[in-house]
């Protein structure tokens, strides 16, 4: 074979490869589509387009037909995402950024994110793998073990996404109840998943632990409300004049106060840190949060100085009450 002939199989090969991946993009955005706009799409004949079809399908391009007049092709739900150019810095990062949730006893997408390692990892060079075995031995993202856990959060977060009800079966400290709940989002905290939502029995807003959510099904016949600019972003400022019973609450805090207040998700949009190192938590809270303000503080011990609101105070002297009881 000469060179020049090598030298045109070559620009066919790559003009093939080329046409395919562009091809994988185009079915990926339209989902559905014939034969024939495919093949005046890209200027090829409609049986090299049905060719190039059945590569995607062995490539692993989910690809079925439809017969009839307004029949085609379309792509199902889990599409193959377009090969994309990582550099070897970019793999590592995704490839660590996955490992940070294995300590995690429960994720919204566990199956996909151990293959999605597993494939980053296979398809590495042989030196770029023992760089991250290496690698493994000197980083970690320490979570803490829990034993609870959270079977629900892709449903959770499904409802979150699309604005659905959810009929959930929920067992707080005191009992088990019956809600409906429509879920603004998931998120965790300690080890543990936590799922901001309006409770339809309550008529409120309120955070669910996910690990006492014991069953959770889509409620289709409820009538979902309009959450759409609610999100974990903003909820706090946008929710905190929502809350019917509600009270203003105040603590002076130390330096070591304020680095244990940060490490607490909600305290973001109630903590002021002063140049010095010291700050304050101000802010509305829920009534019904009250106990859970009071048990904080105390735990914070000489680094908070709760200094507003008599409620508060009124539960933090019950509590210690309490303590000094069960310890004489």
């Amino acid at each position: 074979m000469t060179k020049a002939v090598i030298d045109k199989k070559d620009e066919t090969d790559m003009a093939k490869t080329q046409r395919l991946l562009e091809l994988l993009m185009t079915v990926n955005r339209k989902r559905k589509f014939t034969v024939g706009e495919l093949a005046q799409e890209f200027g090829v004949s409609q049986r090299t387009i049905l060719r190039d079809l059945q590569e995607l399908s062995e490539w692993g391009v989910p690809l079925y037909s439809e017969v009839g007049p307004h029949g085609g092709y379309r792509v199902l739900k889990e599409r193959i995402l377009p090969p994309i150019a990582f550099s070897e810095e970019e793999a590592v990062a995704i490839f660590f950024a996955i490992q940070s949730l294995r300590h995690y006893s429960a994720l919204p997408f566990a199956a996909e994110a151990a293959s999605a390692t597993s494939k980053f990892y296979a398809y590495m060079p042989p030196d770029v793998r023992e760089r991250i075995d290496e690698m493994r031995h000197r980083v970690d993202f320490v979570t803490p073990k829990r034993q609870a856990d959270s079977p629900h959060l892709s449903i959770l977060l499904d409802a979150a996404v699309n604005q659905k009800v959810l009929a959930i079966a929920y067992e707080s400290r005191e009992k088990q109840t019956n809600r409906r709940i429509q879920p603004i989002g998931i998120y965790t905290q300690n080890g543990l998943w936590y799922c901001p939502a309006y409770c339809f029995q309550t008529g409120s807003y309120r955070v669910f632990r996910c690990d006492r959510i014991q069953a959770a099904v889509e409620c289709a016949e409820a009538e979902p409300l309009d959450l759409w600019d609610i999100h974990l972003d903003n909820r706090e400022s946008r929710l905190a004049g929502e809350e019917k019973n509600s009270i203003a609450i105040r603590a002076e805090l130390t330096r070591v106060g304020v680095q244990k207040c940060e490490a607490e998700r909600w305290s973001a949009s109630m903590l002021t840190i002063r140049p010095d190192g010291t700050g304050s938590l101000s802010g509305q809270i829920a009534e019904s949060d009250r106990d859970f303000f009071a048990a904080f503080f105390i735990g914070l011990g000489r680094e908070a100085t709760v200094t507003h609101s008599p409620e508060l105070l009124a539960s933090m002297r019950s509590y210690l009450a309490e303590l000094s009881g069960k310890y004489p």
